[in-house]
């Protein structure tokens, strides 16, 4: 009885540890990332213009997806995540990543490295790292083409990346070949990946800034200090 008490409750103390080691402590360190945690209306809160773009490209497609022609945070933000919820549910995820290492020369073909900061936020959570890399990485794909070249990859993808396996996407758009709503939505996630990085370096120049002024003024104090000491 006392071997099964001594098991039991040491059992009892493994898993305590492994939770707190596997489950608390990583989400507590995420208060100390920077930059702090963004819900999906702060990423919508400022609207890129590709999404604007989106709403004078398609004036009428954009009006009937989402009940107004002119581009705004609300609607912005519901593209987003309809766009993330389509790349997750179509697949997407399985044959592109969203991570890039520091190995490989991973850097030169998709960009800076990836960190932690730039997935404190609602549309990475959790992270779509993937499975392999059948396409390139996307981390860094918003801006690197138009919508109208999305658009026609979706629709046709050989017809803009030669030899490419991707399947066609035409269920994203209507019988006279004009994108829905899903079409739109996928588009602006597609353009929105790597915003995230930008705030990271961002915040990165304003910390590093700060932390210079903070040591010029002790630089100063202490130089005025050892001047009141000169002069006793």
């Amino acid at each position: 009885m006392e071997r099964f008490e001594a098991i039991f409750f040491g059992s009892l103390l493994c898993f305590a540890l492994a939770f707190i080691l596997s489950g608390v402590l990583p989400v507590a360190a995420l208060d100390k990332v920077t930059p702090k945690y963004q819900t999906l209306e702060d990423l919508a809160a400022t609207v890129p213009e590709d999404f604007t773009s989106l709403s004078t490209a398609y004036p009428e497609e954009f009006e009937k997806a989402f009940g107004t022609a002119e581009a705004n945070s609300e609607n912005y933000a519901e593209a987003l995540r309809l766009g993330r919820d389509l790349y997750i549910g179509d697949g997407c995820w399985h044959c592109h990543s969203q991570y890039i290492r520091p190995v490989a020369q991973e850097a030169e073909r998709w960009g800076p490295v990836s960190e932690a900061a730039e997935y404190n936020n609602a549309l990475h959570m959790p992270p779509l790292w993937g499975t392999r890399r059948v396409g390139p990485d996307l981390s860094r794909q918003g801006g690197v083409h138009t919508n109208d070249w999305h658009m026609a990859h979706l629709w046709d993808p050989p017809g803009t990346v030669p030899g490419s396996v991707m399947p066609r996407y035409r269920w994203f758009f209507t019988k006279d070949k004009r994108p829905t709503k899903r079409a739109l939505s996928i588009v602006a996630y597609l353009q929105w990946l790597g915003d995230t990085r930008s705030q990271v370096d961002l915040q990165t120049v304003t910390i590093a800034s700060t932390m210079e002024k903070e040591a010029a003024k002790i630089k100063e104090e202490k130089s005025k200090a050892d001047k009141k000491e000169e002069k006793k």
